[in-house]
C-alpha cells in the first residue's frame, strides 16, 4: 500500500504556510486582539455555544500545527469566556492539539529517526518507557520550555499516546490557569512578557522539580516500607559486609576500604574465588602447557628438527598449581587486611537487611553485598550421577591423564579444554546438542576454531542430545540422539561437564527474606544492583547478566559506591561496552554487536573485514590466519561491534573496546600511528578498509581532473 505520509506532510506545510502568507499571524497578536476585543465579546455574548466551539477548534488547530499563537489564544480564552469557562476550553483544547502534534510527529518522522539513530536513542527510549511520565510532567509544569517542541520530540519516542495525553492534561493545568487568569485582565497587559514575573517563573521551576522530588520520596517510602519489618540497630558494627571473596567481592571490599569505610569480607572457601582457584588462572596455565606441546610439533615449520617430548601429566598439573600459588598473594587475607579489609572465613547467613551471621557471631551493618559467584551446572541426564564426572571446579585435582576424555558442552570452557587436552595427547570427544561450537558467536567466527579442533584430532559430536549414561564394565558410555532420531553410543573413561554455570545462592537465607531470583537462578537486581531489599546488593556471577571476571570487577565499583553512598547519589551500571574472549587457538574476541545480534534486534549495519593472512607480523610469526570484522552504522565510522579471530585476539581487541567506550570512530583509529611490524597494525588496516569503501568518489573525480590539469600546466612550461 502506498504511503500517505507525503500527502499528510504537504497538507501540514500548506496550512502552516497559509497562516503566514495570508497574514493570519497579524490577527493573532496582542495589539490586534485588544483593538477588536469589543467585537469578539459581542459575538460570544450573542452566540456563546458557537463561539466556544469555534474557539476550541481554532485553538486545537493552532496547537496541532505548532503555530506561534497558543499563548495569545490562552489569554483570549480568559478575556472572552471568563476564568472558569476559559480555563476548561483552553485546558482541553491545548491537550487535544498537543496530542495531534505528537501523533503527527510520530506518524511522519518516528520510524525514520529511530532507524537512523537507533543506537543513540536506545538509552533515551528505555528511559522514556521507564520514567517518561515523570519527566513529561516536569516539563509541562515549567513554561520556560516551548510546549510545541515537547510535543514534537516526544512523538519520536515510544511513549504511549494515552500517557502523553493525561500527563499533558495535568501538567499544563497550572500554566493554563495563570495565563487564563491573566487574560481576564488583558487590557492591563502591555505585552505577553508581563504575564510571568521572576517570582512566578521561580514557582513554575519549583513545580517542575516537584515530580522528580516526589519520585525520590516515593522510592524512599518504598525502601522504608521494605525495611519496616526488621528492627534497625541503634548503631552499626560496620558500614559494609561483602559475602564472597572472588573478583566481585575483592574489588567491592577494596573500594570500600579505600573510601575509609569499615568493611568485612566473608569467604567460606578460598580467597580469590573461582577465577584464581578453579577458573581463569588454572585453565590458562593448562592452555600454555598445551600450546608449548603443540608448538613443538611445528618445529620443522621454523627450521628445526622434529623432536618429541614425553608429557608428564602430573607435572603439568603441578605447574598449574604453582601458577595459582604464585598469584595467590594478590588475593590473600594478608594483602586485604593490610588494605583495611577485615577478612573472615566461614558460612555467611543473612538474617535481615542489617545483620549477618557467621558461626556464632552476629555482625550488624549498614549494607550487604552478595558476591558469592557461580558453580558448574550439571544437567539432569539419566545416569550422570553414577559417573565420576569432573567439572571446571574439580578438574584441577586430576593427577592421572584420562585415556579418553569426554567433554559435555561446546561453549568457551568446553572448547578451550578440549583443545588443551587433545594437544597434550589425550583423546577428546566434544559433545553438544547445538549444530556447531560457540553458539554465541557468528558462524564465520566459530568455524575457524571448529576446523582447528577437528584438524588437531578432537572428535566432535555436534547436533547430538545426551540421553543417558551407562556403564559397561570399566568403560562408560553416553547414548546421544541426533536430530534424525538416530542413537549414537560414545565410550570414554572420564567425563568433564562444561554445560554452563549457576549462581551460588544456597545458605544465604534469601527465600525467607523474600529476595527475588531470576528464572536462571541469578539474584534479581535493579540498575543500581540493589535486590528487592535496598540495603542488600548483589554483583558478579551471582547477579549476572554476564559471567566474566572483568564484568564482576566492573559491577563491583557500582555495588560498593551505591551501598555506601546511595542515600546521596546512586549510579546505574553501564553495560554498553562489554568485551569477552574465548582462548582457543585461534582466539575469538568480541565487543559489542556481532551480525547475529544485529539481525536479531533489526539493527542496520555495515561490515568491514580485514583478513590477517595479509599482515606482515602475522606472516613472520607463522600465525597468518584469522580476521577482524567491524560492524559500523550505515554510512558512518561509528563502531557498533567488533569480532576478532586470530593470534592474541583477546589482547588486540582492547583498542576497539577503548574506542567504543569513548565514542572514537574508525577514522581516528586510522589516523593513529601503530608500530610496524606488530599484530596491532591489523586494527589500523581494518579501519583503512572501511575508509577505502567510503571514499568520496565524486570528490576524487574532481581531484583527478585537477591533477590532469596540473600536468598540462607543467608540460606547457617546459
Amino acid at each position: 500500500m502506498k504511503s500517505k505520509k507525503p500527502v499528510v506532510l504537504a497538507l501540514i506545510l500548506l496550512a502552516f504556510g497559509a497562516f503566514f502568507i495570508f497574514g493570519l499571524n497579524d490577527y493573532l497578536s496582542l495589539e490586534s486582539f485588544n483593538a477588536r476585543k469589543s467585537e469578539w465579546l459581542a459575538l460570544t455574548h450573542d452566540a456563546p455555544l458557537a463561539s466556544a466551539v469555534i474557539f476550541f477548534l481554532i485553538y486545537v488547530a493552532v496547537t496541532a500545527l505548532s503555530l506561534p499563537a497558543a499563548a495569545l489564544l490562552t489569554l483570549a480564552g480568559g478575556a472572552l469566556f471568563g476564568l472558569f469557562e476559559g480555563f476548561l476550553l483552553v485546558s482541553f483544547a491545548s491537550t487535544v492539539g498537543a496530542t495531534l502534534a505528537f501523533l503527527a510527529s510520530r506518524y511522519l518522522l518516528r520510524d525514520w529517526v529511530q532507524a537512523r539513530f537507533r543506537d543513540s536513542l536506545k538509552t533515551i527510549n528505555q528511559g522514556v518507557e521507564r520514567e517518561g511520565a515523570f519527566y513529561l510532567f516536569g516539563l509541562r509544569l515549567v513554561p520556560l520550555f516551548p510546549f510545541f517542541l515537547i510535543n514534537l520530540v516526544l512523538g519520536l519516542t515510544p511513549m504511549r499516546t494515552t500517557t502523553f495525553y493525561w500527563v499533558s492534561q495535568l501538567g499544563m493545568l497550572p500554566g493554563t490557569l495563570v495565563y487564563v487568569n491573566a487574560g481576564t485582565q488583558l487590557s492591563q497587559l502591555e505585552s505577553l512578557k508581563g504575564i510571568l514575573s521572576p517570582g512566578l517563573l521561580l514557582s513554575f521551576v519549583l513545580l517542575g522539580i516537584f515530580p522528580l522530588l516526589a519520585k525520590k520520596a516515593m522510592a524512599l517510602i518504598a525502601s522504608r516500607r521494605s525495611l519496616a519489618a526488621y528492627p534497625r540497630p541503634r548503631q552499626f558494627d560496620r558500614n559494609l559486609i561483602v559475602i564472597g571473596a572472588g573478583a566481585a567481592g575483592l574489588v567491592t571490599s577494596y573500594i570500600a576500604a579505600a573510601t575509609r569505610a569499615k568493611v568485612t569480607l566473608i569467604e567460606r572457601h578460598h580467597m580469590g574465588g573461582d577465577c584464581l582457584n578453579t577458573g581463569c588462572v588454572p585453565s590458562k596455565a593448562l592452555l600454555r602447557a598445551a600450546k608449548w606441546k603443540h608448538e613443538q610439533q611445528r618445529a620443522t615449520e621454523f627450521g628445526f628438527s622434529e623432536s618429541a617430548s614425553q608429557m608428564d601429566f602430573s607435572a603439568v598439573m603441578a605447574r598449574v598449581h604453582q601458577v595459582i600459588e604464585a598469584i595467590e598473594p594478590h588475593d590473600s587475607v594478608e594483602r586485604y587486611t593490610a588494605l583495611g579489609v577485615e577478612c573472615l572465613q566461614g558460612n555467611a547467613e543473612i538474617l535481615d537487611p542489617y545483620r549477618v551471621k557467621i558461626g556464632n557471631q552476629i555482625l550488624t551493618t549498614r549494607a550487604i553485598v552478595i558476591a558469592t559467584g557461580a558453580k558448574p551446572f550439571v544437567p539432569p541426564i539419566p545416569g550422570i550421577e553414577d559417573i565420576p564426572y569432573l567439572t571446571s571446579d574439580t578438574l584441577w585435582k586430576l593427577n592421572e591423564a584420562p585415556k579418553h576424555l569426554m567433554i559435555l558442552g561446546a561453549g568457551p570452557i568446553g572448547c578451550e579444554l578440549s583443545q588443551a587436552f587433545q594437544r597434550l595427547g589425550i583423546p577428546v570427544t566434544l559433545v553438544d546438542r547445538a549444530p556447531r561450537i560457540l553458539p554465541r558467536e557468528d558462524t564465520d567466527a566459530a568455524m575457524p576454531v571448529q576446523e582447528a579442533l577437528v584438524r588437531e584430532g578432537v572428535h566432535l559430536q555436534l547436533g547430538c542430545e545426551a540421553k543417558r549414561f551407562i556403564q559397561d564394565g570399566d568403560t562408560f558410555i553416553l547414548e546421544c540422539q541426533a536430530a534424525s532420531g538416530d542413537i549414537t553410543r560414545l565410550s570414554f573413561d572420564r567425563l568433564l561437564v562444561a554445560s554452563g554455570r549457576r549462581a551460588n545462592t544456597e545458605g544465604l537465607n534469601l527465600d525467607r527474606l523474600g529476595i527475588t531470583l531470576n528464572h536462571n537462578g541469578t539474584i534479581a537486581v535493579n540498575q543500581f544492583l540493589q535486590t528487592s531489599i535496598p540495603t542488600i546488593l548483589a554483583c558478579g556471577d551471582v547477579a549476572g547478566p554476564y559471567q566474566f571476571t572483568h564484568t564482576a570487577a566492573h559491577q563491583a565499583w557500582y555495588a560498593s559506591v551505591n551501598a555506601l553512598f546511595g542515600v546521596v547519589k546512586k549510579f546505574a551500571v553501564d553495560y554498553r561496552v562489554i568485551p569477552w574472549a574465548t582462548f582457543t587457538d585461534p582466539e575469538v574476541a568480541r565487543v559489542g554487536l556481532n551480525e547475529s545480534d544485529a539481525k536479531a534486534h533489526d539493527i542496520a549495519y555495515e561490515v568491514t573485514r580485514y583478513d590477517i593472512d595479509d599482515l606482515d607480523r602475522a606472516i613472520a610469526e607463522g600465525e597468518a590466519k584469522g580476521f577482524i570484522k567491524v560492524l559500523t552504522a550505515p554510512g558512518k565510522d561509528t563502531i557498533l561491534g567488533v569480532t576478532f579471530v586470530g593470534h592474541h585476539a583477546g589482547d588486540l581487541i582492547a583498542e576497539f573496546v577503548l574506542a567504543m567506550k569513548h565514542g572514537i570512530g574508525l577514522n581516528k583509529i586510522l589516523g593513529t600511528i601503530h608500530i610496524y611490524p606488530t599484530l596491532a597494525e591489523s586494527n589500523k588496516y581494518v579501519a583503512g578498509q572501511w575508509k577505502r569503501s567510503h571514499a568520496p568518489q565524486r570528490l576524487l573525480a574532481w581531484v583527478e581532473r585537477w591533477h590532469t590539469w596540473r600536468r598540462g600546466v607543467q608540460r606547457s612550461g617546459n
